[in-house]
């Protein structure tokens, strides 16, 4: 891992990925923001990702779509996490067969997300 942990944000709602770029890099995290499938598999294989942060509804289609591409041509994030509206238990059954280490119910409060990312950094997925 790079002295500056790198995560990547796949989200489309324009204040959303803001508000994650701001808390990230204040925080000291190193952060790209994409909008859809397309870019986020773009990003991921451009520069190793520490943690992914996946919205499950990107702008061009189900986000999971992002773990079938990646782990088909690599590399994959270290560790991958899905934001979701809808917390039903098919769901999240559906984001771990895809291989999200943990589903998120979204809105996540700042400081419990803060303190997730940082034990999901340190540990060994």
């Amino acid at each position: 891992m790079t002295a500056q942990p790198h995560v990547l944000v796949a989200e489309d709602n324009e204040l959303v990925s803001a508000a994650m770029r701001i808390l990230f890099e204040e925080t000291g995290h190193r952060v790209t923001i994409t909008p859809s499938i397309v870019a986020t598999v773009a990003a991921a294989r451009a520069d190793p990702v520490d943690l992914l942060l996946l919205d499950l509804g990107l702008a061009d289609g189900d986000g999971l779509e992002v773990l079938r591409q990646l782990s088909a041509a690599g590399p994959m994030p270290r560790g991958s996490v899905a934001l979701t509206g809808r917390d039903e238990p098919e769901i999240v059954a559906r984001c771990k067969a895809a291989g999200c280490e943990e589903v998120l119910l979204k809105p996540v409060p700042a400081k419990e997300l803060l303190r997730q990312v940082g034990e999901w950094l340190t540990a060994d997925f």
